[in-house]
């Protein structure tokens, strides 16, 4: 029975994605770890350590259907080791004496490390998919609201007016960077391991680099310039960057949630008809897929200082390290690649409401547009006495709650260097945008999603 949200039958979906569930099941990692034992065997047949007979037949029974999970099971109880279970079953599986060259050289930690970079591999080919297509999606969505005016806030009020294509962008500029590192990091995550018991290739002496740079041939990976036992930051280093893609998910996610508010309601994540918000109060819309997305990115942030932590291994080989990264590594992929695979899912189906980002604008009738005015009349009095006269206009006008225009054109100091048709066109929101539409213009002029 699952134990663990990532994978109950009732919330699994909630907090990961099925492809990157199935990259880190059972079945999977034992097939990684048989891929190792076929590839090494084929590797030293290659240079002439065992015959090419049996690497064939290792090889052939070299598949995850031909073991029995419950002897595997028992094997590991039984022998408190992880792999001694399987090689077993792995040579009792061989006809001749094919069996007796299984694992030649080699030590656990050797095929227990290069199976789980064979895993991430996978998954981070699912998340960086997902990545991608978002960064495709948040493009779109950019170029569509490229000129649409909505409130820029800033600590958690209204400062001065932007458009929704504008913070879009910047949503897109950071996904891209995070593209930028997965590509990066993949020379110092998959390289695979062949270093043997205590990292230094005793098991095969002068032979073993060719052995190594033939193993890591046949399974696609880096060679290491020296075994890496007890060096564990390619891991934590993904685990690291894993958590900054959730986090900016996790941003996206909560900035939805804060622009869904009932008073605000300037965007919506995907509805549908059968979508429930509560169970008492059938009038809510609320923004669940985003609430989950907050969630994982918040778990996947939480395994860091695990993953860290596992970086302090002991001497030549620390195995309670490797318990760590069992645990972490997979659930921190599966967290953060179910952030990013969510995240996609409501940037698809967002709903904007123009109208109400427009509205909003107007909300504090002119107070938005202080800063323009400001600006222009500084250029007759000084900026600083220009901020003191502006700034008693704007708390008047909000505590009486009337236009700032009205309250401009009450001041003399106001009045005697801007006309009201002046102060009528400084007070436009679509005016004092900025260099809003440039900057939009600018991150996807640099798109690859076409």
């Amino acid at each position: 029975m699952p134990a663990h949200v990532i994978d109950s039958h009732l919330f699994r979906d909630m907090y990961g994605t099925e492809p990157l569930r199935a990259v880190f099941a059972d079945a999977n990692l034992v097939q990684c770890w048989l891929d190792y034992e076929a590839a090494l065997a084929r590797a030293e047949a290659a240079e002439g350590l065992i015959p090419t007979e049996a690497a064939e037949e290792i090889t052939a029974r070299a598949r995850v259907e031909n073991i029995d999970f419950a002897a595997l099971k028992e094997g590991i109880d039984e022998t408190v080791h992880e792999l001694v279970p399987l090689i077993r079953q792995l040579a009792s599986r061989c006809e001749g004496d094919a069996g007796r060259y299984v694992h030649w050289g080699a030590t656990t930690q050797d095929v227990t490390d290069t199976g789980l970079v064979l895993q991430l591999r996978q998954a981070h080919g699912h998340i960086l998919h997902d990545l991608q297509a978002l960064s495709g999606e948040l493009a779109a969505l950019a170029r569509r609201e490229r000129d649409t005016v909505m409130p820029g806030r800033t600590h958690g009020q209204h400062a001065l007016p932007i458009t929704f294509g504008f913070k879009v962008a910047i949503w897109l500029d950071e996904v891209r960077r995070h593209i930028e590192r997965m590509h990066q990091v993949e020379p110092r995550l998959l390289v695979g391991q062949f270093a043997g018991a205590v990292g230094s290739l005793a098991s095969l002496s002068e032979r073993g680099p060719a052995v190594q740079a033939r193993l890591m041939a046949e399974l696609g990976l880096a060679m290491p310039a020296i075994g890496w036992h007890p060096a564990r930051d390619r891991f934590a280093e993904y685990g690291v960057l894993l958590a900054l893609v959730a986090a900016t998910m996790g941003k996206i996610a909560h900035e939805i949630i804060l622009l869904q508010k009932s008073e605000v309601a300037e965007v919506e994540e995907p509805y549908r008809r059968g979508k429930v918000g509560s169970s008492t109060m059938p009038h809510k819309r609320n923004p669940m897929l985003c609430e989950g997305i907050l969630a994982e990115a918040r778990l996947a942030r939480g395994l860091v200082p695990t993953l860290l932590g596992a970086m302090e291994a002991e001497h030549e080989r620390d195995w309670s390290a490797m318990h760590v990264e069992w645990a972490a590594l997979p659930e921190i992929c599966i967290l953060a690649g179910g952030a990013v695979a969510h995240t996609l899912q409501a940037i698809r189906g967002l709903r904007v409401d123009r109208k109400r980002m427009r509205r909003n604008v107007d909300l504090l009738h002119g107070l938005m547009m202080s800063e323009a005015v400001m600006l222009r009349l500084g250029e007759f009095v000084g900026r600083q006495t220009a901020h003191e006269i502006v700034h008693e206009a704007s708390m008047r006008a909000f505590e009486e709650e009337r236009p700032l225009r009205d309250t401009l054109l009450e001041d003399e100091h106001v009045t005697r260097h801007l006309s009201a048709q002046e102060i009528t066109d400084l007070l436009r929101p679509e005016a004092y945008i900025g260099l809003c539409t440039y900057f939009v213009d600018q991150v996807l002029a640099n798109s690859t999603e076409e």
